[in-house]
């Protein structure tokens, strides 16, 4: 198996993976046979760091998974030409904004509560949610391509929240489009302020 990546869905965990003080709803959601996803933290060997989603917004509880485990993943990225028949403003905005990311030219996909509901069947969304994609970048986009497409993006019939994903971390297309030298970058070991997402070696004091 390819090295897994953030936000990657993962089938396979046994309710017996998680600690004895797990709380029940985590527990129900594993039994039902829900995905958890791979988050950013440094994991033992063999073990990749998930999380497991709950019903409500506020229940999500950080586990780790044994990778020997991992029955099934499937990758942001499969998931941007899945279709759903529910009609909620963040499938919408996805629909409006399909093409548009399709002729950017880079590897995008679905995370979040969408990429959830749309990976596993299980209901995620909601009215009020937000869209959550990622761009796969490896190499780096300047800040005027960046703004130029959060202004695509609010143009959809919700909020659409984008991650860069650099080879270094995350770091979030809006903090990357605006006017703030440094942005933050995320990856597993830590979070930390940085003048290139793309040059490790330039990171800010």
């Amino acid at each position: 198996m390819n090295a897994l990546m953030a936000h990657d869905l993962l089938w396979g965990m046994a309710p017996e993976q998680l600690p004895v003080d797990a709380p029940v709803w985590a527990v129900e959601s594993i039994r039902a046979g829900q995905p958890v996803v791979v988050r950013r933290a440094v994991s033992a060997a063999g073990q990749v760091a998930v999380g497991v989603r709950g019903r409500l917004r506020e229940q999500r509880y950080a586990a780790s998974m044994a990778i020997e485990s991992v029955s099934r993943r499937v990758q942001p990225e499969q998931l941007c030409h899945v279709e759903s028949q529910r009609e909620l403003p963040a499938l919408q905005a996805l629909k409006q904004l399909r093409p548009l990311l399709d002729r950017c030219g880079w590897t995008w996909g679905i995370s979040g509560s969408a990429g959830f509901e749309l990976a596993s069947g299980f209901e995620a969304l909601h009215e009020g949610s937000d869209l959550d994609l990622i761009l796969r970048t490896p190499q780096p986009i300047t800040r005027v391509q960046a703004q130029a497409l959060v202004t695509r993006l609010d143009t959809a019939v919700c909020v659409v929240d984008m991650q860069l994903q650099t080879p270094f971390g995350a770091v979030a297309l809006r903090e990357w489009a605006g006017s703030s030298h440094r942005v933050l970058l995320k990856n597993a070991c830590e979070a930390c302020l940085v003048l290139d997402p793309w040059n490790v070696q330039e990171q800010a004091a």
